[in-house]
C-alpha cells in the first residue's frame, strides 16, 4: 500500500503541474481528492490492512491528502498570473468594471443622522415591537373609549382581535409614543431617550402620507424641564440634521398624550414657504406633535407626575427626508424604482 501511495504521489504532482487552465487543475483535483478520487479510494482501503499496519499507512496518506491541496492552491495561483493563458488581444493594463455597489435608503440615512444628533446630547435609542396592544397603543396613552383612532377605518386590528380589550387585542403600532411607556416601566428616571420605527396607518395615500411610514419620538422626563427646553431641542435638532438654521413655528393642538399638546411645523423646504401640494399651499409643513407628556401617561409608566415632567416630540420622518432633498411626494421613498432610489447612493 506505501508504494501505492508513492506511485500515486509522483503520478498526482505531475498532473497537477502539467494543468493548463483552472478547469483542467479542477478535474485534476477530482480525480485525485474528489469523492471517488485515487487517493479517496485509497484511503477507504485501510480497513483491509492489518491492525498493526494502519496507523501508519492512514498517517501518511493524510500528509499526502494536505500536499497535494497545498500543489493545487500554488498551481492555481499560478495560473492567475500566468499571461499566456489570457485569451488573444486581452489587455492587462485596461481598468476593470466597477462592480454596482448599493447605499443606505434616504429614510435610514435620516434616521442614522437623528440618531448621532441625539446621542450627542446623551439619549439613548430605544427599540420596541411592531405589533403592540390596544393597552400600549391607546389605554396607557389617555385615548378615551371612544376615541376614532381605535376604529378599524383607523388602526390595523389584527385577525380575531376586534373583539378583544386591552393588552389581549392586538394591532400593528398606529405610532410609536406607547413604547415610551414600555421604556418608563422598565427604566428609572431621570432619562432621555429616541425611539425611531415604522408604523402603520388605515388611512388615504397621497403625496404626503403613506401608510406604512416612519416616525422618530424623542422623550425628555426630568424633575424640572421648563418648556423652553423642548422648544430648544426642537430647533436644534433641526438646525444640526440641514445643517442651517430652519423656520419653525408651534401651534395649539390636541394630542391626548401630552397636556398642553402643540403642533410643532417647519417651513416648506420644498417650495421655501411659497406654497406647493406637499404644504397644500401654506407655506408650512407639519412634522411633529409635541408637549408634556399628561400625567396619566406618566403613570401609566411607573412615574409620579408630581415629581416628574417631561417633553415629547413625535418626528415625521418621512418628511423631514422629503423636506432634505426637495421631494414632493412621499410614496416615491416607499417604492422600488431604482432610477429614483439610486440618486441617493
Amino acid at each position: 500500500m506505501n508504494q501505492d501511495l508513492e506511485a500515486l504521489r509522483k503520478a498526482a504532482y505531475e498532473r497537477i503541474e502539467t494543468a493548463g487552465s483552472s478547469d483542467e487543475l479542477e478535474v485534476a483535483r477530482l480525480s485525485l481528492l474528489g469523492r471517488k478520487g485515487e487517493l479517496t479510494q485509497l484511503l477507504k482501503g485501510v480497513k483491509d490492512l492489518p491492525v498493526e499496519q494502519r496507523q501508519d499507512f492512514g498517517k501518511s496518506a493524510n500528509e499526502l491528502k494536505l500536499d497535494l491541496v497545498k500543489a493545487i492552491d500554488a498551481r492555481h495561483l499560478a495560473l492567475l498570473d500566468d499571461t499566456s493563458v489570457l485569451a488573444e488581444g486581452f489587455d492587462l493594463t485596461r481598468p476593470g468594471l466597477v462592480p454596482p455597489s448599493g447605499g443606505l435608503h434616504p429614510t435610514m440615512q435620516m434616521c442614522y443622522d437623528l440618531n448621532d444628533a441625539f446621542q450627542s446630547l446623551n439619549f439613548d435609542i430605544f427599540d420596541g415591537p411592531e405589533i403592540t396592544s390596544e393597552l400600549f397603543a391607546f389605554d396607557h396613552l389617555n385615548f378615551p373609549p371612544d376615541h376614532p383612532a381605535r376604529d378599524s377605518m383607523d388602526t390595523y386590528w389584527l385577525d380575531d382581535h376586534e373583539a378583544q380589550k386591552g393588552a389581549e387585542r392586538l394591532c400593528l403600532r398606529p405610532h410609536l409614543t406607547g413604547g415610551s411607556v414600555r421604556y418608563m416601566q422598565s427604566h428609572t428616571p431621570p432619562f432621555r431617550l429616541v425611539y425611531p420605527g415604522r408604523v402603520y396607518r388605515n388611512e388615504a395615500t397621497d403625496a404626503s402620507h403613506e401608510r406604512a411610514f416612519f416616525q422618530y419620538e424623542a422623550l425628555i422626563v426630568d424633575k424640572r424641564l421648563p418648556f423652553t427646553a423642548g422648544r430648544l431641542l426642537v430647533d436644534t435638532i433641526l438646525d444640526t440634521v440641514f445643517g442651517r438654521r430652519v423656520k419653525t413655528r408651534m401651534r395649539a393642538g390636541f394630542f391626548p398624550f401630552v397636556e398642553p399638546g402643540f403642533e410643532i411645523d417647519m417651513e416648506c423646504l420644498v417650495c421655501g414657504g411659497s406654497g406647493c401640494r406637499v404644504c397644500k399651499q401654506v407655506g408650512w409643513l407639519e412634522i411633529m406633535p409635541g408637549g408634556p407628556p399628561h400625567p396619566n401617561v406618566l403613570r401609566a409608566g411607573g412615574v409620579d407626575p408630581s415629581v416628574w415632567e417631561g417633553f415629547y416630540i413625535n418626528i415625521g420622518l418621512d418628511r423631514l427626508v422629503m423636506m432634505r432633498y426637495g421631494v414632493d411626494d412621499v410614496r416615491l421613498f416607499h417604492g422600488t424604482d431604482l432610477r429614483f432610489l439610486t440618486q441617493f447612493r
